[in-house]
């Protein structure tokens, strides 16, 4: 077999192997705020705003369909962090806010970034280098799928 197509040499793997391990390593640190990894994301989104964003703009920043966030966030407005209400200007849009809850939730997540970081072994400039290199590396990617 040609070593080109041996798994272990194949990058795509790779990647795939790091975000499962990193799921791993969020599920026990995110399980006592009633967070999946994935609802973490939404939840940082919304921290990040601090007001009310259209289901639309949280998608696209994302990069999830209404497909795979509907469900996540009937389920963080289910356990109480969110709200969801139709917009005024178009009642086709639906925005999405942090309740009191939510906002409260913040403060116990602060202290997951430190944590996850002691988990990698690297330090601050290898993981500042690492994160550039895998900007670089989805930005490249991703002009090369526009361009095709």
């Amino acid at each position: 077999m040609s070593e080109q197509l041996q798994l272990e040499k194949q990058l795509c793997f790779r990647l795939y192997r790091l975000n499962k391990a990193m799921n791993r390593l969020y599920a026990p640190i995110l399980k006592p705020l009633q967070l999946t990894y994935p609802q973490y994301l939404v939840m940082l989104v919304l921290w990040q705003t601090n007001k009310s964003i259209a289901v639309k703009t949280l998608g696209e920043k994302l990069d999830l369909d209404s497909g795979t966030l509907s469900p996540l966030l009937k389920r963080l407005e289910k356990i109480g962090y969110i709200a969801r209400q139709r917009s005024l200007d178009d009642e086709r849009q639906v925005n999405i806010e942090l309740t009191i809850q939510g906002k409260q939730l913040k403060q116990s997540a602060e202290k997951i970034p430190a944590l996850m970081f002691a988990q990698t072994g690297l330090s601050i400039e290898g993981l500042q280098q690492f994160s550039q290199q895998l900007d670089t590396l989805f930005d490249n990617i991703n002009a090369a799928s526009s361009s095709s």
